[in-house]
């Protein structure tokens, strides 16, 4: 997949992972749509990006992505990347009382992936119109191995986008459209400060191993320590899946 000269949308772009994907890919000659809710934090954002144009919008908002993909197909008719970063986590012992659980799950499964589904299926007759396309899907280590005590329904919400991702690529596998899944670890970020993100690894190296992987079309994406965990116990997960659905 190249990573020049594309058209890319990255959801969650203002800050965090997606702000360093965002300019780590326009300072390489691509053309970045970020999308964020806060308008102040997207202006600050665009200030220190070049060949980027911001557009405020919520992924969970049903009315905001009907606007945001009828823009896209107006003034981007050459996008050809998405990438879903856009992302909630709420820290919480789900056993404990009045804690309302089900609205916080609620909340990361729509934001984490349902919002992904919705937004892929909308710009899937846009993409499929390019040469050569992408998704990206970003996941996390939690996918794998969840943190039951902290993060129960984040990871959850993770390890369904994993496995919509899987069946994503199956399907497309004929077509132009290439899809990724990026799994980073922990990360120093605003967003993972409640869970001691300032031990976590620099969303640059995140950015760059998405770089580096598109490139060599590596599908699945083990960042830092997604690696030893996938490595150490779940080597054969991928072939599982492509043996389930007769692809072996």
């Amino acid at each position: 997949m190249k990573t020049t000269n594309n058209t890319i949308l990255i959801t969650g772009g203002s800050a965090g992972i997606g702000f360093e994907m965002a300019k780590l890919f326009s300072e390489a000659g691509n053309q970045v749509i970020i999308t964020g809710r806060n308008k102040e934090r997207m202006d600050k954002a665009i200030a220190k990006l070049k060949n980027t144009t911001d557009i405020v919008s919520d992924v969970t908002n049903a009315e905001d992505v009907d606007k945001l993909v009828a823009q896209l197909q107006k003034d981007y008719p050459n996008l050809n990347v998405v990438i879903n970063n856009a992302g909630s986590a709420q820290v919480y012992n789900m056993i404990e009382p009045c804690i309302n659980a089900f609205e916080k799950a609620s909340e990361e499964m729509l934001t984490n992936y349902l919002s992904i589904i919705r937004l892929n299926e909308k710009l899937l007759p846009l993409l499929k119109q390019q040469s050569e396309a992408a998704i990206v899907n970003v996941s996390s280590i939690v996918a794998f191995a969840g943190r039951a005590s902290t993060l129960p329904t984040y990871a959850a919400s993770k390890a369904a986008l994993h496995s919509y991702t899987n069946s994503l690529r199956i399907m497309l596998e004929n077509g132009p459209i290439k899809v990724f899944e990026l799994m980073p670890p922990l990360v120093d970020t605003e967003f993972s400060a409640i869970i001691g993100g300032a031990n976590g690894i620099p969303p640059k190296q995140v950015a760059d191993d998405l770089i580096t992987a598109m490139q060599k079309d590596e599908y699945e994406i083990h960042v830092g320590q997604t690696a030893d965990i996938f490595n150490n116990f779940f080597p054969l997960s991928q072939k599982a899946v492509l043996a389930f659905n007769g692809k072996l």
